[in-house]
């Protein structure tokens, strides 16, 4: 996975990683582990995280340098 995306991100919008770890209900030191690729960040926080960036999962792992985000699809 594509960890330097994820601090990349975050600093283009002037975020902490205290203001991350808050959207996702996890302590600063837990997202820090996250961007320095310490820990593996769950599906469930990458999809927070998307979505909060309004970019792909792709994108935040790097399997692709387009920005935008799929289609919703409706059930």
């Amino acid at each position: 996975m594509n960890i330097d995306r994820l601090k990349e991100i975050r600093k283009d919008r002037d975020l902490q990683q205290k203001d991350i770890a808050k959207i996702l209900k996890i302590s600063q030191v837990q997202y820090s582990r996250y961007e320095r690729g310490i820990r593996t960040i769950p599906i469930d926080k990458l999809s927070i995280l998307a979505k909060y960036y309004n970019v792909s999962v792709d994108y935040l792992i790097g399997l692709t340098n387009e920005r935008k985000p799929y289609p919703k699809i409706h059930l």
